[in-house]
């Protein structure tokens, strides 16, 4: 069972893909003075989760797709209701989600895209 682990990313381009998949890349880190600015905030999160919920909609239905689904509403819920700020441990359980459910994920760049960012938040 192969799984996604994320370390942390800086400044950086990396690429990641399945198995007879083009690879996603991802530039993470901006340019110029904003460069080490405060890292993404609740509404980009809520973004990533959402493009991932509506990737779901496209594979197979599956016990393992209406878990990761309900995990995502879940944390969609949570954004919506914090305001400005992301709840502390949110950004790992949804790290854990990502690594739980990689199997089912690993060519859904929307995926790709929610784990690039979640690396902003550490942890």
């Amino acid at each position: 069972m192969s799984a996604v682990r994320i370390g942390e990313v800086r400044g950086s381009a990396f690429s990641i893909g399945g198995r007879d998949v083009a690879n996603s890349t991802v530039n993470h880190g901006g340019t110029g003075a904003d460069a080490g600015a405060a890292g993404p905030g609740a509404q980009e999160l809520l973004e990533a989760v959402r493009d991932l919920r509506a990737a779901l909609v496209r594979l197979p239905r599956s016990d393992g797709r209406t878990a990761l689904d309900a995990e995502l509403d879940q944390a969609a819920d949570e954004l919506e209701s914090g305001g400005e700020e992301v709840r502390p441990g949110l950004p790992a359980r949804l790290r854990g989600a990502l690594e739980r459910w990689a199997p089912l994920v690993d060519s859904v760049s929307a995926a790709t895209a929610l784990a690039a960012l979640l690396t902003s938040f550490g942890g």
